[in-house]
């Protein structure tokens, strides 16, 4: 059984740690070390999820070690994780265009990072935990130009203790061009995705 955890706020200015964290200065309303260090991370979240967590994944879409992947990076940003990307011509389905399956995998990569982060939070674990795509749909809206950096966002809509929705958007010069909406599930040993972080 896993305890649940409860958000506490902090009143008022206080001495700053060592760390970087404030202390509290009314003991009722001191964070568990686990809320503290998970605020602290998400306030300092400038290395991706995927380096932090996974860095000798070999995922095509979202691992680190992977050098003929796409190697996106996802980061947390409040209540969404968003993520730059920038594509290149063996990217592209037709002349200064973006490949349709390389939008699906960007959408779908980017968004499992988003649940595992969401579950990893909501259950109070100190890693996230290995979710695998159960189900996703992409709309190709309009064509995404590969001519500058494009951008995802990310966004849990709905949630249980093992599993997440998602919906995520990529965009092209401000413009959204794909969106989806997805199923992301968290594996447990014996799965051949268990241990892939």
């Amino acid at each position: 059984m896993r305890a649940k955890l409860t958000l506490g706020t902090v009143a008022g200015p206080a001495p700053a740690l060592a760390h970087g964290l404030r202390r509290p200065t009314d003991p009722a309303r001191v964070p568990s070390p686990a809320l503290a260090w998970r605020r602290s991370l998400q306030r300092s979240m400038t290395t991706s999820l995927q380096d932090r967590f996974a860095p000798h994944n070999r995922c095509f879409g979202c691992g680190p070690s992977n050098e003929r992947g796409l190697r996106l990076k996802s980061i947390p940003s409040g209540d969404e994780v968003v993520c730059e990307w920038t594509p290149e011509r063996h990217h592209e389905a037709f002349e200064g265009m973006l490949n349709g399956g390389i939008c699906g995998t960007l959408l779908d990569c980017h968004s499992n990072w988003t649940a595992a982060w969401h579950l990893m939070n909501k259950n109070g674990l100190s890693t996230p935990p290995c979710t695998v795509t159960a189900e996703f749909h992409v709309k190709l809206k309009k064509p995404t130009p590969t001519d500058g950096p494009l951008h995802l966002r990310a966004r849990v809509v709905e949630s249980s203790e093992h599993k997440a929705v998602v919906e995520a958007t990529l965009e092209a010069r401000g413009e959204v061009t794909s969106t989806c909406r997805g199923v992301f599930v968290a594996v447990k040993e014996g799965h051949p995705a268990y241990h892939r972080w």
